[in-house]
């Protein structure tokens, strides 16, 4: 058993997954990191803290992803002098999230390679950390504006550089890409995203715990449900409250309906990058209708500040149910036309296959998860490994190919597709009688909890700290994006320039989701 590797006496959260906390030392953190990755388990998130207002010090966190359920470690550190044991060597992931822990909070990780700016873009002073307990949210730089990074160089006899963006044609969130080619063969990728620091996690700090599920519904707002359930799961644990069956349901049923929208959304765009416009338009068709329907059910076409601590803030009639499950019937059908359209179009399967390969070998070593991990042979789906209510009495089915290419990361949303069209319809007709939330009496003092969902993008973190005087000291929002942005880069290699889009949209990542 992998707990075992944890040298420490590691706290259960009173959470409906399997989730437990404890501190180690120097050591520990590396011994844990250590065991994790030989045992094929895997990195969640790492980010800080500053607990200097609560008498203590900062601590660096990492969350682990084992067969047991999910570890949060915490190292504390004594000040920002002192530095923490670099993980890049177990979990070539980690190098973003320590870039970001030094640009917000001033730590360091001992040795990491990678020492430049990941969220600061020369916008404030290298000396200003805006996480820091007495850092000032409403600070202004005017004499910073941009800083030049330094992109790893491609040199060589022909060899070009062809920057894109960070504007982008059309409305998208800003990103760079500095491709390295020669003719149109991309030798190298390298991306620099975070362009629009938000200051969401510093904003967390100002709202009442019962208010932030809707700043938390909003830092990806393609995955707005997800993101308010693992904030409401992540307080429901500090405050061990409850939430009634119905509510667990009605969640999952808005889980699932935001996951069938967005595979709508990405089949179509994918038809359309590969100049199948018919695709483009159909999809995009059927994903109005959805989003529609969700409205006339939840009184929201994304069903946003519809997930609340305790529960959810509204409730569905037989009408309602009876309506989603003829539209599940009516939409399986149209959607199982297409895939057959898509199966047998030889122009589409010519751009599909073996375009934007990961294998799963590579998968595993770079830590590839949620969708695109599942397409390149990484099963975890917590919906399946750790299934809560109501969850634990539907028997999802996973979607895993192995190919790792756009034309099995399709496959994987057809799949995905079709069996979140099962769930919901098998929601609708077992909806439990009762409440739809628990009423949350009392904020709890000084404690912490943690929430964790499957995403139709992957698994989102919650980690929430609080003061004793129950007002939020950190709440940490972790999106499956930050594992699979450097895969990206690695999909892309030797691929030509015009499938980029195509591959770029077979992960359909999230700028929004890592930038906060």
């Amino acid at each position: 058993m992998l707990l075992s590797c944890f040298d420490t006496r590691l706290e259960s959260l009173p959470a409906p997954l399997p989730i437990r906390h404890g501190l180690v030392d120097a050591e520990g953190w590396r011994n844990a990191a250590e065991a994790v990755r030989a045992g094929g388990a895997r990195l969640v998130s790492l980010w800080a803290t500053d607990r200097r207002p609560l008498g203590e010090a900062y601590v660096v966190n990492a969350a682990y992803a084992i067969p047991e359920g999910l570890v949060w470690i915490g190292l504390p550190l004594a000040d920002e002098d002192e530095a923490y044991p670099d993980l890049t060597a177990h979990f070539p992931t980690a190098g973003r999230m320590q870039r970001a822990v030094r640009d917000l909070l001033g730590l360091h990780a001992a040795g990491a390679r990678d020492q430049r700016p990941w969220l600061r873009h020369g916008t404030w002073p290298p000396d200003f950390f805006p996480l820091r307990h007495d850092a000032e949210p409403s600070s202004r730089f005017p004499e910073f504006g941009g800083e030049s990074y330094a992109f790893v160089p491609v040199d060589g006899e022909g060899v070009h550089e062809i920057p894109v963006g960070p504007v982008h044609a059309g409305i998208i969130e800003p990103g760079h890409f500095r491709f390295s080619t020669v003719g149109e063969k991309v030798l190298r990728l390298e991306e620099r995203l975070g362009y629009v620091h938000k200051g969401i996690e510093k904003r967390f700090e100002s709202l009442a715990p019962a208010e932030a599920h809707r700043l938390a519904g909003r830092v990806s707002g393609d995955s707005t449900v997800a993101y308010a359930w693992a904030y409401c799961m992540a307080l429901e644990s500090a405050a061990d409250l409850q939430i009634p069956q119905r509510a667990a349901a009605l969640r999952a049923m808005m889980l699932e309906r935001e996951r069938v929208a967005n595979h709508l959304g990405d089949l179509g765009a994918l038809g359309n990058d590969a100049a199948f416009a018919f695709g483009l338009a159909q999809f995009s068709r059927l994903k109005e209708d959805w989003l529609r329907a969700s409205s006339a059910a939840f009184g929201h076409r994304f069903m946003m500040d519809r997930v609340v601590p305790g529960g959810v803030a509204c409730d569905v009639d037989t009408a309602a149910l009876t309506a989603m499950i003829d539209h599940c019937k009516a939409l399986g059908a149209e959607v199982e036309g297409l895939r057959k359209v898509y199966d047998g179009h030889a122009g589409l399967q010519d751009r599909f296959l073996t375009t934007g390969r990961v294998t799963p070998e590579l998968a595993t070593r770079l830590g590839l998860c949620g969708l695109a991990g599942r397409a390149s042979g990484q099963p975890a789906d917590l919906r399946c490994d750790h299934p809560t209510p109501p969850y634990d009495a539907l028997a999802v089915q996973r979607a895993v190919r192995r190919n790792g290419d756009v034309a099995a990361r399709v496959n994987v949303r057809f799949d995905e597709l079709a069996e979140s069209l099962r769930l919901i319809a098998t929601l609708c007709a077992r909806l439990p009688e009762g409440a739809i939330a628990t009423p949350l009496t009392r904020v709890p003092a000084a404690a912490r909890g943690a929430g964790w969902v499957e995403a139709w993008r992957g698994q989102i973190f919650v980690g929430l700290e609080l003061d004793a005087d129950g007002a939020i000291r950190r709440c940490h929002c972790h999106d499956p994006s930050w594992h699979n942005w450097p895969l990206l880069e690695y999909a892309v290699i030797g691929n030509i320039v015009p499938d980029f889009p195509l591959i770029n949209k077979s992960f359909n990542l999230s700028y929004s989701g890592q930038d906060l």
